[in-house]
C-alpha cells in the first residue's frame, strides 16, 4: 500500500512535485498559507510556465485541506516552503557590501505549527524538509521545533524552474541528510516507486552544504565560460564555443569526479604557471575581471590557513614541524609548482623553520625518530604505512592516515 504524502507549502517549487507524486498514484494533501494556490488546483490552470504542469492539473486529485487534515491524512510531509532573500541580495542589482543569510521566517512558522499538530494527534510521522537553507540551519532553527513523533529528513531537491516535474521525477540522485539513516527505508522506498535513480544518504549539515555547493559550482562553470567568452572575443581566430565544446571532450578529468576531493592545493609544471600568465594575459586584454587571479589568491589563502593551523598547533605543543612530501603530487619525484614548498614559505614567513622531506626525492629515512607536528603536505601512498611516534601531531589534509595510539590525528575537513 502506498504511502499517503503531504506537501505544507505549494509554491513554485512545492506544486510541480505534489503534482508529478499524484501523477504517479499517491494520495497527496496539500496546504498553503497563500489562498490562491487553492484556486490553482480548483480551475486546473497555473499562472506561470510550468512544462507539463497543464497536464497534470487537468488530472490531479490532489485534495485541499488546513494543517491538522493535512497530518491527519499524511505519513509523509514535504516542507517546500520558500526561504527567500532581500531584493538586494537577489544578484539583480551590484554586489552589496553587506551579507545576510536567507529569511528563514516562513520556514520555521510552517515548521512550527505542522510539529505541534503532530504533537497533537501523537502519531508519527516523517517531515522531509526541501527548501535551500546554510549548512547548519536544520539544527539550529528547526529541530528545536519539532517533537518526539517527527522524524526529520532533509531532501533538497536539484531542479530548475519551468523543468520542476521532469527534474523531480527524472534527477541525477536523490540527497538525504538525517540524524539516522536507519529511518530513511520509507524515503527510500517512495523514492524507488518513482524512479530508479542512486539515492546519497549522509548528514543534515553535509546535505545542507551539498545543495549549496551543488549551485554553486553551477555559477563557477558559468563564470568560466563567460571569461572564455571575453578573451575570444578581444582576440582574433577564436570562436568561445568551439573552446569549450574542446573541453567537452575532457571527461577524465574535467567532466568527472576528479580534483573534487579536498586537499592540498593543484601544482605541477602547469596549473600555477598556466594560471599566473592567463593573469597577465587577462590585464593585457583588460578582462572585466581576472578569473585566473583569483583562482590564484584562492589556492594561496588556502595554502595560508593551513600554514596558521600548523601554527596553532606549534604554539600550543611547542613541537617541530615536518612536513612530509614536497612532491607536486602522489607518487612522483616531481616538486615543480609544490602546494608543499609553498606552504613550507610561508610557515618561514611565520618564523617557523618546517622540516621537508620527501621519500621519492630525498635520500636516508624519514624524520620519525622523535615526536613532531607531522604535516601530511603529498598523499604518497607510503606515508600509510608510516608509525608515528608517540605525542605526536599529524594533521592530514587528505583524511588518509588511520589512527594510531598516542598519537594526535587531525583530519582536516572531517570535522
Amino acid at each position: 500500500m502506498k504511502n499517503k504524502i503531504g506537501f505544507v507549502g505549494l509554491g513554485k517549487l512545492g506544486l510541480p512535485c505534489a503534482l508529478a507524486i499524484n501523477n504517479a498514484g499517491y494520495s497527496v494533501h496539500a496546504y498553503d498559507l497563500d489562498q490562491s494556490v487553492k484556486n490553482i488546483l480548483k480551475t486546473r490552470t497555473i499562472p506561470y510556465r510550468e512544462e507539463g504542469a497543464d497536464e497534470l492539473l487537468k488530472k490531479h486529485t490532489i485534495t485541499w485541506g488546513e494543517i491538522p487534515q493535512i497530518v491527519k491524512n499524511s505519513d509523509i510531509i514535504f516542507v517546500p516552503i520558500q526561504t527567500p532573500h532581500e531584493d538586494l541580495y537577489e544578484g539583480v542589482t551590484r554586489l552589496p557590501t553587506s551579507r545576510k543569510d536567507f529569511d528563514y521566517t516562513w520556514l520555521k512558522r510552517g515548521v512550527e505549527a505542522l510539529s505541534a499538530e503532530i504533537e497533537k494527534q501523537k502519531e508519527e510521522k516523517i517531515v522531509i524538509i526541501i527548501s535551500t537553507v546554510l549548512p547548519g540551519t536544520i539544527r539550529r532553527e528547526i529541530k528545536p521545533l519539532l517533537g518526539q513523533y517527527t522524524t526529520l529528513c532533509y531532501n533538497p531537491f536539484f531542479i530548475a524552474m519551468g523543468t520542476t516535474i521532469q527534474d523531480f521525477t527524472n534527477p541525477e540522485f536523490v540527497l538525504l541528510g538525517m540524524d539516522n539513516q536507519n529511518l530513511s527505508s520509507p524515503i527510500e522506498d517512495f523514492y524507488a516507486s518513482l524512479h530508479k535513480r542512486p539515492v546519497y544518504k549522509c548528514t543534515i549539515e553535509e546535505a545542507e552544504l551539498i545543495k549549496v555547493s551543488y549551485n554553486t559550482y553551477i555559477t563557477m562553470k558559468i563564470c568560466l565560460a563567460n571569461t572564455i567568452m571575453e578573451v575570444a572575443h578581444k582576440l582574433e581566430n577564436i570562436d568561445c564555443d568551439n573552446v569549450m565544446r574542446g573541453l567537452f571532450l575532457g571527461n577524465k578529468r574535467l567532466i568527472s569526479n576528479k580534483y573534487l576531493l579536498g586537499g592540498m592545493g593543484d601544482g605541477g609544471a602547469c596549473h600555477p604557471r598556466d594560471n599566473i600568465a592567463l593573469s597577465w594575459l587577462a590585464r593585457e586584454l583588460d578582462l572585466s575581471y581576472d578569473w585566473y587571479e583569483s583562482l590564484m589568491i584562492c589556492r594561496e589563502n588556502q595554502t595560508e590557513w593551513l600554514a596558521d593551523l600548523v601554527k596553532s598547533y606549534k604554539e600550543i605543543y611547542d613541537l617541530p614541524v615536518v612536513i612530509l612530501g614536497k612532491c607536486f603530487k602522489k607518487e612522483t619525484n616531481l616538486t615543480i609548482g609544490s602546494p608543499s614548498i609553498l606552504l613550507k614559505n610561508i610557515l618561514e614567513e611565520k618564523n617557523l623553520k618546517p622540516i621537508l622531506f620527501d621519500p621519492y626525492v630525498d635520500s636516508g629515512k624519514p624524520p620519525l625518530s622523535n615526536k613532531a607536528i607531522f604535516f601530511i603536505g603529498t598523499n604518497h601512498d607510503v606515508f600509510l604505512d608510516y608509525k608515528f611516534p608517540k605525542g605526536s601531531i599529524v594533521i592530514d589534509p587528505w583524511r588518509q592516515i588511520s589512527s594510531q595510539n598516542d598519537i594526535k590525528l587531525i583530519q582536516v575537513g572531517k570535522n
